[in-house]
C-alpha cells in the first residue's frame, strides 16, 4: 500500500475509534478502588523500563515484576511480568471487573478458563475475559515467564494488598476477604 494511502486509512481509522469512544465512553468507576478516569493521552509520559526493572512482590507464592501500572497509564492498564517454577499455580477464581492476557515468554503454562484447559508455551497467549472463571499452573521442567496484562488497571493495588501478608501457608480467610474489596472471587 502507497504511503499516503496508509496514513489516510490510519488516519480514518482513529477518528473511527475516537468517535466511539465518545459515543460509549469507558466506565472505570468503581466504589471499591480509588481511580481516576481515563483523560487525554497527551498527559501520559513515555516510559523505558529495563528487563530488571519495575516493582518485585510475591503474592501468594506468584513471582511478580510490575512493569506498568495505573499510575503509569492514566488506569488504562497493568502489566506485570510473572517468573514463577513449576508447580506453581493459582486456583480458580472470577474477576467481575478486568479482562487478563496471558502471554508466555518461556517454559509453559496450563491454563483453566471455564470448563476448558490448554497448555500455552512459549510464544502462545490466552485471553480470560471478566466474568469466566479461571486459574493457572506452571508445568513442565523450567520455570515459566509470562507477560500478564490486566484491563483496566487496578489490579496491581490488589497485588500489593496481598503481597503484605506473612508469608507461608495464606490464611484464605483473609485472602478472600481482601480479594472480595476487588470484585474477585475463588470458585
Amino acid at each position: 500500500m502507497e504511503r499516503h494511502k496508509f496514513l489516510k486509512s490510519i488516519a480514518l481509522c482513529i477518528g473511527t475509534i475516537s468517535v466511539g469512544l465518545k459515543a460509549f465512553p469507558l466506565n472505570l468507576n468503581n466504589t471499591n478502588r480509588n481511580l481516576n478516569k481515563i483523560t487525554d493521552s497527551g498527559t501520559l509520559k513515555p516510559l523505558v523500563i529495563k528487563n530488571d526493572e519495575g516493582k518485585q512482590q510475591i503474592v501468594l507464592g506468584d513471582h511478580q515484576t510490575v512493569k506498568l501500572s495505573g499510575q503509569d497509564t492514566n488506569n488504562q492498564f497493568t502489566l506485570i511480568e510473572q517468573f514463577n517454577s513449576p508447580g506453581m499455580e493459582i486456583p480458580l477464581h472470577v474477576h467481575s471487573d478486568e479482562d487478563e492476557i496471558f502471554h508466555v515468554l518461556e517454559g509453559e503454562l496450563e491454563i483453566q478458563i471455564g470448563s476448558e484447559i490448554k497448555n500455552l508455551k512459549a510464544g502462545d497467549l490466552c485471553f480470560c475475559p471478566r466474568g469466566i472463571p479461571h486459574s493457572w499452573k506452571v508445568i513442565g521442567e523450567s520455570k515459566a515467564k509470562v507477560l500478564l496484562s490486566i484491563f483496566p488497571s487496578g489490579l496491581e493495588l490488589l497485588f500489593a494488598e496481598l503481597a503484605q501478608l506473612p508469608s507461608g501457608e495464606p490464611d484464605f480467610s483473609k485472602v478472600a476477604e481482601i480479594c472480595k474489596k476487588y470484585n474477585i472471587k475463588f470458585v
